[in-house]
């Protein structure tokens, strides 16, 4: 995979699927000028052959969780099975191993209620062997990342293009949302597959295909279901991917997490508690264009005390769909 490289149609579509994962192929054919058909082959082709999934998935705050940013510090020979063992948990929404494999930084979903003796992730690795070190950071404020990605800022296409692909905005009330046993069968299967049909949904959940509507479209409209496309990095022509930490001054930290968000190279970027106090996901076309990423739009940042950061070696895990 990542050796196929994609022509306007195949960027066409991946950027209306971020848009909307169950966009009709009928309305993106009449946005891109080729028939659907061309476009269901489109995608099947990428889907098989590269990888390309379109994935439900959760948003936690909109359950009553809070989302933490986790670094391990661990023996370079344990990563591996501990990334995996991490990329299992419900708990987890992305594993990442960095930093030439002597560290594991993963995003953990934990109920905002939650005792320190309950069994979490948090709390079980400390005592988990050859992980030398843990820190983890609450996150505040997300800039950019979950319902948006990389893909939405490929500016190919001018966005009054793709305008009538984009669903209704969330609204959500500012109250925990509850899930009943049939959500949670709903989401589940939709993690496996994002464009799963109305029938087999039904059949998962015992639900009526009306139910089922009905219901998929509540839980985007609460804010708590989304839709993300999985898709390798080297697809897109990149292929130098790092963790950024970075130390801001306090009066200065919207300031610089809001232009994060604006960079292309950023997939996420978030406010933290901790020495560092905003953190980036950036991926770059390579490492060059890393060095000259750093260099230039992060030291311009306003109030930039500080910057680590962590080379990303392998993803374990890119989005969860789980929920308990």
């Amino acid at each position: 995979m990542g050796a196929h490289t994609l022509d306007e149609i195949e960027r066409g579509l991946l950027q209306a699927l971020q848009i909307d994962g169950r966009v009709p192929f009928l309305a993106v054919g009449e946005v891109l000028g080729v028939s659907d058909q061309t476009v269901a082959r489109r995608y099947a082709r990428l889907r098989s052959v590269e990888g390309v999934r379109v994935t439900g998935a959760i948003w936690p705050e909109a359950l009553g969780d809070q989302l933490w940013l986790v670094r391990v510090q661990c023996a370079p020979e344990a990563a591996a099975g501990l990334a995996r063992a991490l990329a299992r948990h419900d708990e987890t929404s992305w594993v990442r191993v960095a930093s030439g494999g002597a560290e594991i930084v993963c995003m953990a979903r934990m109920s905002a209620d939650a005792s320190p003796d309950e069994h979490t992730v948090l709390s079980r690795l400390p005592r988990t062997p050859r992980v030398t070190g843990v820190s983890a950071h609450c996150v505040l404020k997300v800039f950019f990342g979950g319902r948006e990605s990389l893909l939405d800022k490929d500016h190919r296409f001018t966005a009054e293009r793709f305008d009538r692909l984009r669903p209704p905005p969330p609204r959500p009330t500012g109250d925990p949302v509850e899930l009943t046993a049939g959500d949670h069968q709903l989401i589940k299967a939709l993690g496996q597959d994002g464009r799963a049909g109305y029938r087999h949904l039904a059949s998962v959940t015992g639900w009526s295909q009306t139910t089922v509507r009905r219901r998929l479209a509540e839980l985007r409209h609460s804010g708590v279901l989304y839709f993300d496309v999985d898709v390798e990095h080297a697809l897109l022509g990149l292929h130098s991917a790092a963790a950024l930490w970075l130390s801001v001054e306090p009066g200065q930290l919207a300031a610089a997490g809001e232009a994060l968000a604006r960079h292309p190279q950023v997939g996420f970027a978030a406010a933290t508690t901790g020495a560092y106090n905003l953190y980036a996901g950036v991926v770059c076309a390579s490492s060059r264009a890393l060095y000259e990423y750093l260099t230039g739009p992060i030291a311009a940042l306003p109030g930039l005390r500080s910057v680590e950061t962590a080379p990303i070696m392998r993803f374990f895990k890119k989005v969860s769909p789980a929920v308990e």
